[in-house]
C-alpha cells in the first residue's frame, strides 16, 4: 500500500488562479492596447507600435523589479513603511516645484529627467497601502474602539490628498481615500464612527468636485452629456458611442471607429470603451470576469495571511485588493457614464509606465505574501 505522503500532489508555491487572472488580464492589455493606439502612435509617432513598445520596455522593467521585490520578507514592509510614506510626501511637493516637476494637459504629476519620468501618485497609492496597514496593526485597538485611532491616519490621508489636489490628481485622491476607508473597515471599526467618517470623506470629495470650475463642469455633462456633446460632454458622448457600436459580440479587433481620433484618451482612461466597441458585451463581461477573479483571488491570500497570525501581510494584501478593486470599478463606471470623469486608468491593462511598473510591485508584494503562506502552512516558517 501506497503512504499518504507518496500519493499527496506536491504542494504548490503560488495561487495558480491568481497568476492565470494576472498573466490573461496582462496579455489582453496588451492586445487592446496596441489596437486603441495603434492610430494615433502611426500619426504622432510615425510607428503603429511605439506605444507598444514602450509598454513592453516599461512591464520588462517591472518583472525585473518584481522578481527583486519577492526576495524580501513582508516583515521589512511593516517596518519600513514610516519612512516611505515620508520620502512618498516629499516627492509629491516636488512634484510640484516648476523645474523638477514635469506638466502635461494642465496636471503636474511627474518627476524625473528629459524621457524618463515616474507619476508620483501612482507610487503614492502603493505606499498609503503600505503605511496604512503597518498602522492598523500597531493601533488596532484604536482603530476599532477609539475616535483617535481613525482620526489620525485619516489626517495623514487629508496631507496627501492635498498634495495630490494641487497637482491636480481627483482620481488617485479618491483612489487613496477610499482605500484606507475600506482598510479601516475590515480593521473592525465601530460602525458608528465608520459611519461618520464616511459621511465626512464622501462630503470633502464633493466639495472639491464642485470647487474647481473644471471639476463642476465634468461633474454636470456626466449628468447630460448630450446637452453638450462637443464641448464638455465630448468625452463621455464618444464613449457611450463606442458601447454603442459594440453591441453583443462587437465590431472585431482593431475595427474601432472610436480610436481614430473620436475618442480622448483611447489607449489610457477610455481603452474600457475600446474594447467594448471591439469585443463586445463578451468581452466586456470577459475583463470584469478576470478582474473579479484577480481580487477574489487576493482576498483569499490575505484571509490566509490572517489565519496564519500574519496581520500585517493580511492587511497588505486587503488593501491591495482594495485598490485594484476601486480603481478597476471607477474605470469602468467613468467609460460607461455612470461615475463623472476623472483619469483612472485600468490597472495592468491601459498604457502608462508608472502604472505598469507600480502594478508589477504589487503583484510581486501579492506573490511574496502567498509564498510566505504556504511556507508557514508547511511549517517551514
Amino acid at each position: 500500500m501506497r503512504s499518504y505522503s507518496a500519493t499527496r500532489q506536491p504542494t504548490a508555491l503560488h495561487d495558480k488562479w491568481f497568476v492565470l487572472a494576472v498573466v490573461c488580464i496582462t496579455v489582453l492589455g496588451l492586445l487592446m492596447m496596441t489596437s486603441a493606439s495603434i492610430v494615433i502612435s502611426d500619426r504622432q509617432m510615425h510607428q503603429p507600435f511605439y506605444f507598444l513598445f514602450k509598454q513592453l520596455v516599461f512591464l520588462t522593467l517591472g518583472v525585473g523589479v518584481g522578481g527583486i521585490v519577492m526576495q524580501i520578507d513582508t516583515i521589512y514592509w511593516e517596518k519600513w513603511g514610516s519612512y516611505f510614506l515620508l520620502a512618498v510626501m516629499f516627492m509629491l511637493a516636488l512634484v510640484l516645484i516648476p523645474g523638477i516637476g514635469h506638466s502635461a494637459n494642465g496636471s503636474a504629476r511627474w518627476i524625473g529627467y528629459g524621457p524618463f519620468t515616474f507619476q508620483v501618485s501612482e507610487l503614492t497609492k502603493f505606499i498609503m497601502v503600505i503605511y496604512m496597514s503597518g498602522y492598523i496593526v500597531r493601533h488596532h485597538h484604536e482603530v476599532r474602539h477609539e475616535l483617535r485611532g481613525f482620526v489620525k491616519p485619516m489626517m495623514i490621508v487629508g496631507a496627501v490628498a492635498i498634495l495630490l489636489l494641487r497637482e491636480p490628481d481627483f482620481g488617485a485622491t479618491v483612489v487613496v481615500t477610499s482605500t484606507t476607508l475600506g482598510l479601516m473597515f475590515l480593521a473592525g471599526m465601530r460602525l458608528r464612527h465608520f459611519v461618520v467618517l464616511l459621511s465626512l470623506a464622501l462630503g470633502a470629495l464633493a466639495l472639491l468636485a464642485i470647487s474647481a470650475p473644471y471639476r463642476l463642469a465634468r461633474l454636470t455633462s456626466f449628468l447630460n452629456p448630450w446637452e453638450r456633446p462637443f464641448d464638455t460632454g465630448y468625452q463621455l458622448t464618444q464613449s457611450l458611442i463606442a458601447f454603442g457600436r459594440g453591441g453583443w459580440f462587437g465590431v472585431g479587433l482593431g475595427q474601432s471607429i472610436q480610436k481614430m481620433f473620436y475618442l480622448p484618451e483611447a489607449h489610457t482612461d477610455f481603452l474600457f470603451a475600446v474594447i467594448a466597441e471591439e469585443l463586445g458585451l463578451i468581452g466586456m463581461l470577459v475583463v470584469m470576469g478576470l478582474f473579479l477573479l484577480l481580487v477574489i483571488r487576493i482576498f483569499m491570500i490575505g484571509r490566509a495571511a490572517q489565519l496564519a497570525n500574519r496581520a500585517y501581510a493580511g492587511f497588505l494584501a486587503y488593501g491591495f485588493g482594495l485598490w485594484l478593486a476601486i480603481q478597476f470599478t471607477v474605470s469602468i463606471g467613468v467609460n460607461s457614464g455612470l461615475l463623472p470623469t476623472k483619469g483612472l486608468t485600468l490597472p495592468l491593462m491601459s498604457y502608462g509606465g508608472s502604472s505598469v511598473l507600480v502594478n508589477c510591485i504589487v503583484i510581486a508584494v501579492l506573490l511574496r505574501i502567498d509564498h510566505e503562506n504556504r511556507l508557514t502552512a508547511l511549517g517551514i516558517r
